[in-house]
């Protein structure tokens, strides 16, 4: 698929921000719109650059006192989607996908286990698909051995 075909079937608008509007509104849309980055337009939609969770993250820690006493329980999601090691990775993708995560620990009798990431899962499905296109491309060249065996 080309990205040209991906924005033809992507079925909600971009969500941007201006340059001049504050990090607080940045975070507000990030917030309200469930996603992970805003692309700076200015008006007449010109990309000027691109505005991050991580970019948000860092400038609030280095400006904002009240960040060294805020608790983690006060601000960590409390309601976890989690996965077991027996999932298949569809099923992680999926329930990834239905709830907007990127992140989902991996829990065996309540204890944590491990954690999968989205890049984990890309890294996984690279690789598997290197394999499937080096096995294929052997493929013609066994049947050829084949068919000379059975001559």
């Amino acid at each position: 698929m080309k990205l040209r075909d991906f924005i033809k079937i992507q079925s909600r608008s971009v969500i941007t921000i201006g340059p001049e509007e504050t990090a607080s509104a940045a975070i507000q849309k990030l917030v309200e719109n469930n996603i992970g980055a805003l692309p700076v337009c200015n008006d007449e939609g010109t990309l000027l650059g691109i505005i991050s969770e991580r970019d948000l993250l860092k400038e609030s820690f280095q400006r904002c006192a009240v960040i060294g006493i805020t608790k983690v329980k006060n601000v960590m999601t409390k309601q976890v989607a989690i996965g077991s090691p027996e999932d298949d990775l569809d099923y992680v993708v999926s329930v990834m996908k239905q709830k907007r995560i990127r992140h989902l620990p991996i829990v065996v009798d309540q204890k944590l286990k491990g954690i999968v990431s989205i890049r984990d899962i890309v890294d996984i499905q690279l690789e598997e698909t290197k394999a499937q296109i080096r096995y294929i491309g052997l493929l013609p060249r066994r049947a050829s051995i084949e068919k000379r065996r059975l001559v």
